[in-house]
């Protein structure tokens, strides 16, 4: 895929920080990136410049670039792994409350 097809798949968030009194912004794919600006939409063409001269390094480095998670299939589970004490609180809650302990656990981060 083009650098510039990447660009308008990846996530991006923007948000304002009252400590730097400007906004910053991430693209979510490539966590150690940021840019800072006044406005949220320069803040974000930034970001996506950044973004962008990653990409370029990345290919003449031969280094993996990462898919955009709008792009990527999820299958909808996730290996969890806690302590047999945490496991087994687990157990007694979502008795208590008449659920399997997936169900317990997804009512809680929902």
């Amino acid at each position: 895929m083009k650098t510039t097809e990447l660009i308008d798949k990846y996530t991006y968030r923007v948000e304002w920080s009252r400590e730097d009194n400007v906004h910053i912004a991430r693209c979510l794919e490539f966590p150690s990136l940021m840019a800072h600006g006044n406005t949220a939409g320069s803040t974000l063409v930034e970001v996506e410049k950044a973004v962008e001269a990653s990409i370029a390094w990345m290919r003449e480095e031969s280094e993996e670039i990462p898919g955009p998670f709008g792009l990527k299939h999820f299958k909808g589970n996730v290996t969890l792994r806690m302590s047999t004490e945490i496991h087994r609180k687990l157990a007694i809650k979502s008795a208590e409350e008449g659920v399997s302990v997936n169900q317990y656990i997804l009512s809680k981060i929902s």
